[in-house]
């Protein structure tokens, strides 16, 4: 039976990842140092080969997908955006500490950030990303698949549709890094489910 791998890739470093802030929306490029540390990552590791790109359209994932894909021409879809952090962004967590709204966000009290995006509305936009790009896919015929967006992104996914199951907190993964995903037709539309297979890369046996 035909199935089709997606891989999710978590764009490189920025200078806010460096730092700390939060990011979301603030479109960044990739810094020199994660720039640098995708190369590595290219050079000693393996890449899944692909025929179909889709990519957040902020400029990070743009880089990172042309940095490790130069080939590709990648569908742009705005659903794959990071999460709105609105009053949060460009902030560290140390300096939101006293912040009684982020301290009740962090401990799962709330789900809404001030004049950013809820957590409802953040899982509603990206599942519904996902489930219509894995529906162009099916249609396309394509086997393999690479998504390179963000790793709240790529968390929120996971935690919707892999299998095994595992908590948002389990799909963390660090940036050019991700994971696979098998989608078999006949499983996904009894219901919308992936076999979570490998990490993306691959590190060669020595």
């Amino acid at each position: 039976m035909k199935s089709y791998k997606i891989h999710l890739i978590r764009h490189g470093l920025t200078e806010a990842n460096e730092k700390g802030w939060y990011l979301g929306l603030t479109d960044l490029p990739l810094s020199p140092a994660g720039l640098k540390d995708l190369l590595q990552k290219k050079e000693r590791a393996v890449y899944p080969s692909a025929t179909r790109f889709y990519t957040s359209p902020l400029m990070r994932c743009k880089q990172t997908l042309a940095t490790l894909y130069p080939q590709s021409q990648a569908i742009e879809a705005d659903g794959l955006v990071e999460c709105d952090f609105g009053d949060w962004e460009g902030k560290t967590a140390a300096e939101l500490q006293h912040d009684d709204a982020f301290r009740d966000w962090i401990a799962g009290k709330r789900s809404e950030i001030p004049d950013g995006e809820s957590a409802a509305d953040f899982q509603k936009r990206v599942m519904e990303e996902f489930e219509r790009i894995v529906q162009d896919v099916l249609r396309s015929g394509d086997t393999d698949t690479v998504i390179c967006t963000h790793g709240g992104v790529i968390m929120m996914i996971m935690a919707a549709y892999a299998f095994p199951r595992a908590e948002m907190s389990a799909w963390g993964t660090e940036g050019g890094c991700g994971f696979t995903l098998r989608i078999t037709p006949s499983l996904w539309m009894r219901e919308p489910v992936a076999e979570a297979i490998d990490y993306v890369p691959l590190i060669p046996e020595p």
